[in-house]
């Protein structure tokens, strides 16, 4: 079974709709409690980093999501959900603080675009629209040198278009944790892999057959 994560800062409806649509088993929970018997679990997430974080505090979330980690099971964050599974974020930071302090299961920072982009794209006729909010295509982090396939792409084509919604950008400490990347004025990982945890910024749930291959391929991993 597949538990998704609702703390009030997900987009859960789609991606209810999205799993009901595949024929997946599913539940949804407001309490860790309920979803310690799944299998694996969808972490989505809209909004701003130090809202979530919070809520997961509140809920106890925050330490069922680094105990459900480590305990080997799978894990996809999605959007907000991708970026908040990482050390910190540069969204939300209060008056004593410049960044929000995150989950930590990856080793990495979330930085606005503006913080990443050429200066040539942040002014003039060359600016990119911020948050970055459309269809974009990806492409297979070392597919050019023969990398293995990512399973949650799956018989997915390199080149496939995926739906974001985005303003902040994950840089991970370790480059190699990259499967995918779009490209938006610079490489924008749009997937990553650390072992059991999984995450996607773009919105499966949103992206057509494309974005429901992602969600089938999740469910159907190899949890040996």
């Amino acid at each position: 079974m597949i538990g998704i994560v609702d703390y009030n800062a997900g987009n859960i409806r789609s991606v209810e709709l999205a799993l009901r649509f595949l024929g997946l088993e599913y539940r949804i929970a407001r309490r860790p409690s309920e979803l310690e018997k799944t299998e694996r679990l969808i972490f989505p997430g809209v909004g701003e980093a130090s809202y979530a974080m919070e809520q997961l505090s509140r809920s106890g979330f925050d330490i069922f999501l680094r105990e459900y980690a480590a305990s080997g099971r799978y894990l996809l964050g999605v959007c907000l959900g991708s970026q908040i599974i990482f050390s910190h974020s540069d969204e939300g930071g209060d008056a004593d603080a410049s960044q929000t302090d995150c989950l930590g299961l990856v080793p990495g920072a979330i930085r606005h675009f503006d913080a990443l982009l050429p200066a040539e794209r942040q002014t003039g006729g060359g600016r990119l629209k911020i948050p970055h909010m459309g269809w974009n295509n990806i492409r297979y982090a070392g597919a050019e040198r023969g990398a293995p396939l990512d399973p949650l792409f799956r018989g997915i084509p390199e080149n496939s278009d995926f739906y974001f919604v985005h303003s902040y950008v994950i840089q991970p400490e370790d480059p190699g944790v990259v499967t995918a990347y779009a490209d938006y004025g610079i490489p924008v990982p749009a997937a990553v892999r650390s072992g059991n945890v999984f995450a996607v910024q773009f919105h499966p749930e949103k992206s057509g057959a494309w974005g429901l291959g992602i969600l089938r391929n999740f469910a159907e991993l190899d949890l040996c």
